[in-house]
């Protein structure tokens, strides 16, 4: 029995080791990226509140890497309390320095201003009768475009086509790059290696 719980084991370990090896390389070496990437990135998803903290994120990336606001991201949830549009739309400038003041998130004045303005045009869409869910992925006909995911664009005319409709509604930090990030992290497209076998398994 222990000899057949050992074989398993090592078969797991030989399966991981294999499909790592074949997954897309910016997840490597770091367990937090493995995991966004196992389990989040170009996987679809339609909860609107969520859709808008993946913007909000996305456009803290600004400038950065992912690997900083992915080991950031708990200490973000926790600073801006669970990315809760409707509570941080009432935020004033006592709030942007407490938030200037903390360490542990992305320190920037206009990107935490940024966020205030944006969950005010959030709520201005759900006002409007504007669900953020359907609108985003009215784009795709509510469907994932899948890419080759060999070549990666920065943006596409999909990426600045969502920009400028994210724009006209209020948004800030959303131009056609930070945008196709959003894209790939929502699930509008599929980026995965060509060999991944998270592309296969989301598709």
């Amino acid at each position: 029995m222990e000899i057949l719980k050992n074989k398993k084991a090592a078969l797991r370990v030989k399966f991981r080791v294999t499909s790592m090896l074949n997954e897309c390389a910016w997840a490597h070496g770091d367990p937090l990226m493995q995991s966004y990437h196992d389990e989040e990135w170009g996987r679809p998803e339609y909860d609107c509140r969520a859709l808008w903290e993946k913007l909000i994120l996305d456009g803290f990336q600004a400038g950065l890497t992912w690997k900083i606001i992915i080991h950031r991201r708990e200490a973000f949830r926790e600073a801006f309390r669970g990315f809760c549009p409707e509570v941080i739309a009432k935020w004033d400038e006592k709030d942007v320095k407490r938030l200037i003041e903390n360490p542990k998130i992305i320190r920037s004045r206009s990107k935490i201003e940024s966020t205030i303005g944006n969950a005010k045009a959030y709520l201005a869409m759900k006002e409007n009768g504007e669900d953020f869910s359907q609108f985003i992925w009215s784009f795709t006909d509510g469907k994932t475009i899948l890419n080759d995911g060999i070549d990666i664009p920065a943006q596409t005319p999909l990426s600045q086509k969502i920009s400028a409709e994210l724009k006209k509604r209020g948004f800030k930090f959303a131009g056609p790059v930070i945008v196709y990030a959003y894209m790939q992290a929502i699930g509008l497209v599929n980026d995965h290696a060509p060999n991944c076998p998270y592309r296969t398994r989301i598709s």
